[in-house]
């Protein structure tokens, strides 16, 4: 896995910045940067966070 954030919150605003300045959706940002899909939706989901498909972001 990347070099990504494992608090919670700075793994939300490092997540949404990406979904939002680079890729359509979150399977395409997972698979370009070798991420855990479900590693992410977990964590995230943790701070009641959770992917919204139509909006690209976690919300």
């Amino acid at each position: 896995m990347s070099q990504i954030p494992k608090d919670p919150v700075m793994l939300l605003s490092y997540m949404n910045t990406q979904l939002r300045d680079f890729y359509p959706s979150l399977e395409e940002c997972c698979r370009t940067l070798d991420l855990d899909r479900e590693d992410i939706e977990e964590s995230l989901g943790r701070i009641d966070y959770h992917y919204d498909p139509d909006r690209n972001m976690f919300a």
